[in-house]
């Protein structure tokens, strides 16, 4: 059988886990996988667009969970949505494409960027970011794609 069309086998997760968004220089970040939401977002601060080589770009801050120093990313605008926070109210979110690391597998993934202060995670991990990937969540297990061993905050 040609080694195009032997699928992956599927992967099962917890609820939450520790995923990599390397293109962002954050090795490690928090993450519930809800596959109630549609879009993924990432918590972001001091957001500001600006323009590079003729495209629109966003700088933005991840703060640290500790409440020290975050860390600045930027990554090129892909368009704004209209997305609907936790409270059901539409917002207007810059949305960015990524690389995610998850269960040592990787693919890109769009985020919208939103204040989640008062959220337990800093990044919500959408159906559309796992759809396709041959994966099932398991809502009563957390961290069953495994650890990840690096912490940008410890860096």
């Amino acid at each position: 059988m040609p080694a195009s069309t032997v699928k992956k086998a599927t992967k099962v997760i917890g609820s939450r886990e520790e995923v990599g968004l390397p293109e962002l220089g954050l090795p490690i970040v928090r993450a519930k996988i809800d596959t109630g939401a549609r879009t993924s977002a990432l918590h972001a601060t001091n957001v500001e667009r600006f323009e590079q080589n003729g495209a629109i770009w966003v700088s933005f801050c991840v703060p640290d969970p500790d409440g020290a120093q975050g860390h600045v990313c930027q990554a090129a605008l892909i368009e704004e949505r209209s997305i609907k926070n936790t409270s059901g109210i539409s917002e207007l979110r810059p949305i960015i494409s990524t690389k995610l690391m998850l269960a040592r597998r990787h693919w890109h993934i769009e985020l919208s960027l939103a204040d989640r202060f008062n959220m337990g995670f800093d990044l919500i991990l959408g159906r559309t970011a796992i759809r396709g990937h041959r994966i099932l969540v398991n809502p009563g297990r957390s961290n069953l794609a495994g650890v990840r061993r690096q912490n940008i905050w410890d860096a």
